[in-house]
């Protein structure tokens, strides 16, 4: 039995761990790209709308997620999803709409640009 406390135990320190790891992995992605920097805060509330409720992002706002990046895109995702107000959240839909709010704005701003 005591065998079995120290098992749970240590289960707990390592997903406990890796949750630590993956905020502080996020964390410095969003910090050595600026990424909290390059989208206006209604964009923000519309790409959160977006993704967190059920909501529509416009064109512009799409131009500024795309400028925002693939890779600050899905790290500002992620570390919203570890926040604790969020916690009742399916992190695999919230990721499958991050996806296709990202693939639709690109698809968006790709029909929108001047053909070459």
């Amino acid at each position: 039995m005591g065998s079995l406390n120290v098992y749970s135990a240590l289960v707990v320190l390592f997903l406990t761990c890796g949750a630590a790891m993956a905020t502080k992995e996020n964390d410095q992605i969003i910090k050595d790209n600026n990424c909290e920097t390059k989208m206006g805060l209604p964009c923000v509330l519309e790409a959160f709308t977006s993704i967190f409720e059920t909501g529509t992002i416009s064109s512009k706002c799409c131009g500024e997620l795309v400028g925002l990046g693939k890779v600050c895109h899905s790290a500002l995702v992620k570390r919203t999803l570890e926040n604790p107000l969020f916690k009742d959240l399916s992190p695999a839909r919230i990721i499958a709409k991050s996806i296709q709010t990202w693939n639709n704005c690109l698809a968006l701003i790709d029909s929108l640009s001047p053909s070459a």
